[in-house]
């Protein structure tokens, strides 16, 4: 399951709890993520799923559920 994959992803990039992260939760605001955690997840993800996260694209990956949704869409 893709969201598992990903919440898995960002607990251990971010050093958060697992059992925290939930579709909704925001990437900068509630799991405290900068712009290079939000490359570095993107980049790991692009090379995990085989995609290409365009750049205009990556700002509008606000919480954990627009990750998941647009790696649904673009794989």
């Amino acid at each position: 399951m893709i969201f598992e994959a990903v919440k898995s992803m960002i607990a251990k990039q971010l050093k958060v709890d697992e059992a925290a992260i939930t579709a909704d939760s925001r990437l900068i605001e509630d799991l405290k993520a900068d712009s290079a955690n939000v490359m570095v997840m993107i980049m790991d993800l692009e090379d995990k799923y085989g995609i290409m996260v365009e750049d205009d694209q990556i700002m509008k990956l606000k919480t954990v559920g627009d990750v998941v949704a647009y790696i649904e869409q673009h794989q």
